[in-house]
């Protein structure tokens, strides 16, 4: 990503804010430290990384869990159940 200088940024603001537009975002920096970076507002919002297996070992899924509440269900959705 690039990253340009502050003082550079205010001379070019118009060509960076058209480059960001398009989808290509850039740092300002002030004596070379990195402050904000510009993206466009169309941009889509960063995903979180997924966490898969986070909480294995801390649950447990019963062998019958798709058979789970069966009856009950049966009851709701057949007509047999009262309102």
């Amino acid at each position: 990503m690039q990253q340009i200088n502050i003082h550079e940024a205010k001379t070019h603001l118009s060509r960076l804010v058209e480059q960001a537009a398009r989808g290509e975002p850039f740092i300002i920096a002030k004596a070379g430290k990195p402050l904000v970076k510009v993206v466009s507002l169309q941009s889509p919002a960063p995903q979180q990384e997924r966490r898969l297996g986070f909480l294995r070992g801390d649950i447990s899924v019963p062998d019958d869990f798709d058979r789970m509440g069966g009856p009950e269900i049966e009851a709701l959705f057949g007509g047999d159940a009262e309102p």
